[in-house]
């Protein structure tokens, strides 16, 4: 019989495993590990997030249930103290970077124009509970984390994650995002900040966000609106107001762009953009886009497992929060080689349904093969 992986081994060959091991020796994360080594806890982890298990106890259990087939995927059975340890005390940046190498090796599969990206910037927050979640105390009674994404909606995947307690600023890790010049950036409100956005425009990105209320705009130009497009109210050029607040200048001194339009609820926005060429239209198109980046997250949610934390620590939230991006990305990948389910949903499902048979991960929908028929001496030795 015709021997085939499991459809886990099928998912986790995308790993790039030599940089992977060049990340666990830089980081010393092996240094003086002799029970659990940090490629055997990476696949109990991804497992666990592809499995759908909500504790280390779902994880052990599932494991030691297919104790059979980890041999050949490198993977071992671990008991949940030992996970515990080491979600605890192994370096995250291990996942971290990994999985933004990851991301950098499937970018590169993308061939487009300079100018052409268009990428989604937000934030979801994650409640925690525990003892070990005090890093993320925001008040008396709660705690929370952040995963700030930059999301690529043309590719369907983040290309850039962070996490922080979820008392940190928007504002603050997104300093610290990777900018690609000449990108365009759509984000909102929790992203206002006029420094920032001066870096963006030296860059020569384009930046498409919203006006808050109290933001007045200098006209200096008015542009034509469309008369058959009834959702475009009025489209100025201006200048924001000389300081951002009482006490600092504003960096941003280049002409912006106000677009007012009204949405299907009656709502009335103010969409903002340094683009003063590109008709407003599109750049009310492009704010649009925001809801794909709503959507990742709730797939994220609800697909993958980052609302029930395996461990309450920083470090492990951290590791815990890469590792199910990991996953998102090998799902991601494997459905693009495939073309029998289009639904990313419907995937995920057959894949966790499918998790540790032996199938063929393009052929999740059809049955297993049908036995061969009988050979004649079988047939003669029933009658």
């Amino acid at each position: 019989m015709r021997h085939h992986n499991s459809v886990f081994h099928d998912l986790v060959k995308r790993v790039p495993w030599a940089k992977f091991d060049r990340l666990v020796v830089a980081h010393k994360a092996d240094h003086r590990i002799r029970r659990l080594s940090t490629k055997s806890q990476f696949l109990a982890l991804l497992y666990g997030q592809l499995a759908g298990a909500v504790s280390l106890r779902d994880v052990e259990c599932g494991l030691r249930s297919h104790a059979d087939r980890l041999y050949h995927v490198g993977g071992v059975t671990v008991p949940r103290s030992t996970l515990a340890d080491a979600n605890s005390t192994r370096p995250s940046a291990v996942f971290s970077e990994l999985f933004a190498q990851m991301v950098a090796q499937a970018q590169r599969g993308l061939r487009r124009a300079v100018g052409d990206a268009v990428y989604l910037i937000d934030s979801t927050g994650i409640r925690l509970s525990g003892l070990g979640s005090q890093w993320a105390r925001f008040s008396a009674k709660t705690c929370g984390a952040k995963v700030h994404v930059v999301y690529d909606p043309d590719a369907d995947r983040p290309i850039y994650a962070a996490v922080t307690a979820a008392n940190v600023n928007d504002i603050t890790p997104a300093q610290a995002m990777p900018i690609e010049a000449g990108a365009t950036y759509v984000f909102d409100l929790g992203y206002y900040d006029y420094s920032w956005w001066a870096q963006m425009d030296r860059a020569g990105c384009r930046i498409v966000t919203r006006f808050k209320t109290r933001t007045r705009l200098t006209v200096t130009a008015e542009l034509a609106v469309p008369e058959e497009d009834g959702a475009i109210l009025s489209d100025r050029i201006g200048l924001l107001p000389s300081r951002q607040a009482k006490s600092r200048k504003n960096p941003f001194q280049a002409p912006v762009r106000e677009i007012r339009l009204k949405t299907p609820t009656g709502k009335v926005l103010r969409i903002l953009s340094n683009d003063l060429d590109t008709s407003a239209q599109e750049i009310a198109d492009l704010y649009k886009r925001r809801w794909a980046i709503e959507l990742f997250f709730r797939w994220v949610k609800q697909t993958l497992k980052i609302r029930h934390f395996l461990g309450t620590s920083e470090n492990a939230v951290r590791i815990q929060i890469a590792v199910a991006l990991i996953a998102f990305l090998l799902l991601r990948l494997a459905q693009a080689a495939q073309k029998a389910v289009q639904s990313p949903l419907a995937f995920a499902r057959l894949v966790r349904a499918n998790l540790m048979h032996r199938r063929r991960i393009d052929k999740l929908i059809t049955g297993p093969p049908p036995p061969p028929p009988p050979s004649p001496q079988m047939v003669l030795q029933w009658n």
